[in-house]
């Protein structure tokens, strides 16, 4: 199987209308874009404002929906605690009050402690929590410290009731697992070096020897990038393997990981480690640059939407994971490394001026009515671009989300 079918097999249908006349990309790296806007080069000044404003406008409309928890948790993700629903609400006050579920106590110890979850989507199929911890990550990230308050169906609930839920439900099976990213990110948020706590199993688990644990398996998951990279190699396919069998890329893996270094004394035992791991993340840039391309050149015309939302998953989540190591850790880059850094907003303009060129944006509505995952991910991978970009922008397109919630 050739790479543009490995790529493609993966993905989303795109949209079935013919495609035009002698349509089929040229195979470039990096992307030069269908635009007549002039593109910036690589380390000069911030892209044209409306490429920034076009995302973060995006994000902001389409996750306001009440009716979309898991949409809501990424307007989250992009403006923090000021994001609000179109109706005005603040999004995690809906959340909380339109998702959260309890168990009933047992009959026969009314007394006995509820169980709080999420489901992972609704009756109807629209997500909720798809990856475990997903929402209660989003309010910690967001900068709801674990004392607050919010009001459930049934009373008001604690965001610490909601972290000791998740200690409770941990199994050391979660910390190798491609889903477990975002427990990993919840615990490191609400936690400290040095405490433990017990699972439902009556397990003492220490925090310190999860995240050692899941910093391995990180370094596991890299190695044949990171071996790649060693021996100059200019990509390497993907095929699902190591941290390519992750959710977006195993992005949300590393966040959780490098976070954990947010405290001085992880920061003083990790930094060559981790750092390691950020050259292996510039060195992905180009590496699957260059396979969208050439899958790019090789689409029939149904398949480039879906292609064009990978390139934007990848690019924006990539510059979120940057920006946010950047700023856990106190990482300044080499000057190489921003240069990379700036090669990557190149890359994700370029990728945005092309979904916008073929009316992906302004179709949203009618892509939701169609094909409603490829929308869904358009809409997340919108709102991580969002992010991404703005973690790079002086001023911020928005309001930063908390580097750490308040205790």
């Amino acid at each position: 199987m050739t790479m543009t079918a490995i790529l493609l097999v993966s993905l989303t249908m795109g949209l079935g209308a013919a495609a035009p006349a002698g349509a089929r990309a040229e195979v470039t790296w990096p992307a030069v874009a269908p635009s007549t806007v002039q593109l910036r080069a690589p380390g000069s000044a911030a892209p044209p404002s409306d490429v920034s404003s076009l995302l973060a406008s995006r994000c902001r409309q389409w996750a306001a929906t009440p009716d979309n928890a898991w949409a809501l948790a990424h307007g989250l993700a992009l403006d923090g605690r000021d994001f609000r629903t179109r109706d005005g609400q603040p999004a995690a006050d809906a959340i909380i009050a339109r998702y959260l579920r309890r168990t009933p106590p047992p009959s026969h110890s009314p007394a006995a402690a509820q169980r709080l979850f999420f489901d992972s989507r609704t009756a109807n199929g629209t997500p909720v929590e798809p990856h475990p911890a997903l929402q209660l990550k989003s309010l910690l990230h967001a900068g709801y410290p674990a004392r607050h308050r919010f009001n459930a169906s049934w009373g008001p609930v604690m965001v610490q009731a909601l972290v000791e839920q998740l200690q409770l439900d941990f199994r050391p099976s979660l910390v190798a697992h491609p889903e477990g990213a975002w427990a990993l990110d919840a615990l490191s948020l609400a936690m400290e070096p040095g405490t433990t706590f017990r699972t439902s199993e009556g397990t003492t688990v220490h925090i310190d020897t999860v995240m050692r644990d899941a910093l391995a398996t990180l370094e596991a998951a890299q190695a044949e990038l990171s071996a790649a990279m060693r021996a100059g190699r200019t990509q390497v396919p993907k095929r699902k393997q190591g941290i390519y069998a992750h959710p977006c890329g195993g992005l949300h893996y590393f966040q959780a990981v490098a976070g954990w270094a947010r405290h001085a004394s992880v920061r003083k035992v990790w930094r060559k480690r981790l750092d390691a791991q950020v050259d292996v993340l510039l060195y992905r840039l180009d590496s699957e640059g260059r396979q969208y391309e050439a899958a790019l050149a090789d689409a029939p015309f149904a398949h480039r939407l879906p292609l064009l939302v990978q390139m934007l998953k990848f690019q924006g989540h990539l510059l979120e994971t940057l920006g946010r190591y950047r700023d856990d850790t106190r990482w300044r880059p080499t000057k190489a490394q921003q240069q990379t850094v700036e090669r990557a907003r190149t890359a994700l303009e370029h990728t945005v001026r092309r979904l916008e060129a073929g009316g992906a944006f302004d179709g949203w509505p009618a892509l939701a009515e169609r094909q409603p995952q490829l929308a869904l991910d358009l809409l997340g991978d919108t709102c991580h671009a969002a992010r991404g970009e703005a973690l790079w922008r002086t001023p911020a397109v928005s309001a930063p989300a908390a580097q750490a919630p308040a205790r």
